[in-house]
């Protein structure tokens, strides 16, 4: 099988990252929530009284929440491909994915903190 490269290569990724995008957002409550945050968290950044930078890091700190949202949904679902069993490693993986968003979230509270609190 021939691999796509240059033009082709970035088009198909871009595709495959669009349909990931579409999927995360029909699929996972969670990310549709994370989502609902960043858009109304995003939109009310520009109507408060901080530097672009400061806003900048406001945005990314919640558009990292995704990102990690993302990778913890990856980890599930390849986790329920390869058994529905209970087992202990299945159940730490996803823990420890769930335990990553959760850290995220605090990150993104802490930027938000330090930046209205100046």
């Amino acid at each position: 099988m021939e691999k796509n490269t240059g033009i082709k290569r970035i088009l198909y990724a871009g595709l495959y990252s669009w349909k990931g995008f579409r999927s995360a957002l029909a699929n996972e409550a969670a990310f549709q929530q994370e989502f609902v945050g960043l858009l109304f968290f995003g939109g009310l950044s520009f109507f408060l009284d901080v530097s672009s930078y400061e806003r900048l890091a406001m945005i990314v700190s919640l558009v990292f929440i995704l990102i990690v949202e993302v990778l913890n949904s990856a980890i599930e679902c390849i986790v329920d491909r390869v058994g529905t069993e209970h087992h202990t490693l299945s159940g730490r993986s996803k823990d420890y994915g769930s335990f990553a968003v959760l850290l995220s979230i605090f990150i993104a509270i802490a930027v938000w903190s330090v930046i209205l609190s100046h």
